[in-house]
């Protein structure tokens, strides 16, 4: 929710935005583990999408992008969740 307003009085200034988030280390560890945390999730959407086929896997990658790894996840493991229980019926 802050970074709605940020992009209110900014617009979508990636200089400034990249400036802001790396001011001090703090922020740039944060802003690091978030990136990190973003690709391992892409990956195991992507292995354990195809590994059980998961049918829409680009859902959660688009929300991990727009939202964050909070969304992604969950929404990967309900449609995986879903996927399993139909494999199981068959």
């Amino acid at each position: 929710m802050a970074f709605i307003p940020w992009i209110g009085e900014n617009g979508f200034n990636l200089t400034m935005l990249f400036n802001e988030a790396t001011q001090n280390r703090i922020s740039a560890f944060a802003w690091l583990d978030v990136i990190i945390s973003v690709v391992v999730l892409i990956g195991f959407i992507l292995y354990e999408g195809k590994r059980i086929g998961v049918k829409y896997k680009w859902i959660p990658i688009i929300g991990t992008l727009t939202v964050g790894v909070s969304f992604g996840l969950p929404l990967f493991l309900l449609l995986r969740e879903i996927q399993m229980e139909k494999m199981k019926d068959k």
